[in-house]
């Protein structure tokens, strides 16, 4: 090799890390996954699961393997969100940071498993402060989990085989932290067909009671365009 070209692999040399933003759905809350830092700089301080990237792999299975090793859980589906490039955003060196996001349902087994590595959930009001640029990876996380529930009903892994319109509603309350129109949301998520009412009644959200929905199979090619604006 060139010695020229050789010292200036050397010489621009930067670390690649991957952080993991995942978003978990639990009580009608949409939360997040944080741990403490077990390393300087910013020791103890709050952060999202992240590591390095190894040299023999990418860095799709450095996010499963980080996520594994941090929390235990696997098989989980990961979506690259962005690549963050500043060399100031880390003080302990130039590091660039491949972000990846998820969304899984809170359950007994991911509790317990989260309880034994130390990691926690938060929701996104009570969320404490987090190192570094960690507050932007969790906004253009959260900015890619709209657009793609613009786009698809989201919710088929998240609520019970059986819901109601306003279980779904607050899935998307909750993802869009608004309050959706009740009237303009049942109107806009029935005209897509993608439920199917059932015969059974929940009678804990009024006196004549809500019908219960389940999703209907999911086709290829669902949506290809926006099912929601803003303005619903």
């Amino acid at each position: 090799m060139n010695t020229n070209i050789y010292d200036q692999y050397q010489e621009n040399k930067r670390f690649v890390s991957v952080d993991c933003v995942i978003f978990g759905y639990e009580e009608e809350k949409l939360k997040l996954l944080v741990f403490q830092r077990a390393i300087e700089p910013a020791k103890g301080e709050w952060s999202l699961l992240g590591g390095w990237v190894n040299h023999n792999e990418s860095s799709e299975d450095a996010a499963r393997r980080v996520l594994n090793k941090l929390t235990g859980l696997q098989d989980i589906f990961l979506e690259q969100v962005h690549t963050f490039s500043d060399p100031e955003r880390d003080p302990g060196g130039s590091v660039i940071t491949v972000e990846y996001y998820a969304l899984i349902k809170i359950d007994e087994k991911a509790s317990n498993l989260l309880e034994d590595y130390g990691a926690k959930w938060y929701t996104l009001e009570e969320l404490p402060p987090l190192i570094f640029d960690h507050d932007i990876l969790v906004e253009k996380a959260l900015e890619k989990l709209r657009q793609r529930s613009s786009y698809e009903i989201i919710g088929r892994k998240l609520l019970p085989e059986k819901f109601t319109i306003t279980r779904l509603r607050n899935l998307y309350d909750q993802i869009f932290q608004k309050q959706f129109d009740p009237g303009n949301f049942r109107k806009k998520i029935l005209s897509l067909k993608v439920l199917e009412q059932l015969d059974e009644k929940d009678m804990s959200e009024s006196k004549k009671g809500a019908f219960y929905f389940k999703f209907k199979p999911k086709q290829e090619g669902e949506f290809n365009h926006p099912i929601f604006k803003r303005t619903i």
